[in-house]
């Protein structure tokens, strides 16, 4: 790209030098030659002017006056050579003007040359031929020919260098825009496109630097959402699997009671999925009020059974007018569903659910009557793999989908271990008179 801006610039300023240096050379040659004749004539009419006045008195000058390289012959009447150093006899100009051709210029063969009669009243008493070499006008056409070019060529100079300039100022940006491309395209989403002070080149810069954030985020969801789907769909298949394995451990069990109760698993283990896909598809559901009498009612049906079948207790503490919190439903329950796992894994007891009105949120706080969290965990809520041990994924995920609904995700009490969630209020509609 850089050498074909670079040859477009050179060959269109050869041209337009051509089209405009051509004609100007021409026209400045013209000039020229033009101006050593008239320089010619001029001198030659004003010298003959003073000679036929001397003639009318019948006086003939001894020599004739110098005028720089222009020599002049002086004829008398029959075409005699009287003074100079001409011709001897009149050539073919002298002739014509004693024909009485008026003012006659010469062939031009290397040479300026101009002849005029010389009168006495409307006597013809002789002629003045006048001539100078045309090499000092050809000499100076040369040298005013040769600046030309060499200001042509300085042009052309200029040109390529400025060409090379602005060829390297475009090429660059877009070099830097293919580089990033393929940086993107190897897979690393954090490459930019620098900004090149280009409107074009920076709008197409702008656009793909969103274009691989887009791309990236939705790698990194994807990611997100393959590591979050296998560890909130663990527990419920958890649940799901030993529940079987018992019903075909233990002979003579009810087979109606174990199908409800897979069934009941199954479903919560659609509702997790259901949830999910319903985050994956990053909708933004900010502002929408949280359905809290569905979202309490869906933990008890889900996690009252695992902790009675475990000898625990699950209690649902509910004020008699909760604030409308504004909040994603299936995100609740996700984060709910991780903290009441968190309590069936690692806690013990009872587990009790408190919704508080805590002024500017709504509380949901999640305790057990278990051992508490260690003061020397590190913090509960840094992502790590399951087979780290600890708390995993679960708490990390959980504070990730609180935060995106604009809320947060507290370790409230170590021992005994309790959880809060703040869900932000609704915001209260404007009533107008």
């Amino acid at each position: 790209m850089r050498h074909r801006i670079v040859v477009l610039a050179v060959v269109a300023a050869v041209m337009t030098i051509g089209l405009f240096g051509g004609p100007l050379a021409a026209v400045m040659a013209a000039y020229m030659l033009n101006a050593g004749h008239n320089q010619v004539d001029k001198a030659t009419d004003t010298l003959g002017l003073t000679l036929a006045a001397e003639f009318a008195r019948g006086e003939v000058p001894d020599a004739l006056p110098p005028a720089g390289d222009i020599r002049f012959t002086l004829y008398d009447a029959t075409g005699t050579r009287l003074l100079g150093d001409g011709p001897a006899v009149g050539d073919a100009p002298v002739a014509e003007v004693m024909e009485g051709e008026g003012i006659v210029d010469g062939d031009g063969s290397g040479r300026f040359l101009v002849a005029i009669p010389l009168y006495d009243g409307d006597r013809l008493v002789g002629a003045l031929r006048g001539e100078a070499p045309q090499g000092p006008a050809f000499v100076r056409i040369a040298v005013a020919l040769a600046a030309m070019a060499a200001l042509g060529l300085l042009a052309v100079g200029t040109v390529w260098l400025v060409s090379r300039r602005l060829a390297a100022r475009l090429a660059e940006p877009l070099e830097d825009l293919a580089s990033a491309a393929r940086t993107v395209g190897a897979g690393d989403f954090t490459a930019t496109a620098p900004p090149s002070h280009i409107p074009e080149i920076d709008e197409v810069g702008t656009a793909l630097n969103g274009a691989a954030a887009r791309i990236g985020g939705l790698v990194a969801r994807e990611r997100a959402f393959s590591a979050d789907a296998s560890h909130q769909l663990r527990t419920p298949l958890a649940g799901l699997r030993l529940g079987l394995e018992a019903a075909l451990d233990t002979p003579g069990q009810n087979l109606h009671t174990v199908v409800v109760t897979a069934m009941a698993g199954a479903d919560r283990l659609e509702r997790t999925i259901d949830d999910l896909l319903t985050l994956a598809r990053d909708t933004d559901r900010r502002g929408e009020p949280l359905d809290l009498d569905a979202l309490l009612d869906g933990l008890r049906r889900d996690w009252a059974g695992p902790l009675t079948a475990a000898g625990r207790a699950l209690a649902v503490t509910v004020p008699a007018d909760p604030p409308v919190a504004a909040a994603s439903t299936p995100a609740m329950r996700q984060v709910l569903g991780v903290l009441l796992d968190n309590a069936v894994r690692h806690g013990g007891g009872a587990v009790t659910v408190t919704v508080r009105d805590a002024g500017d949120a709504l509380a949901i706080d999640v305790s057990d009557e278990g051992p508490g969290v260690r003061g020397t965990d590190p913090d509960v809520f840094t992502r790590r793999s399951e087979s780290a041990g600890g708390h995993g994924i679960g708490l990390a995920l959980a504070r990730s989908l609180a935060e995106a609904e604009g809320g947060r995700l507290l370790l409230a009490s170590r021992l005994p271990a309790r959880f809060s969630v703040l869900v932000p209020l609704a915001p209260i509609p404007v009533r107008t008179p």
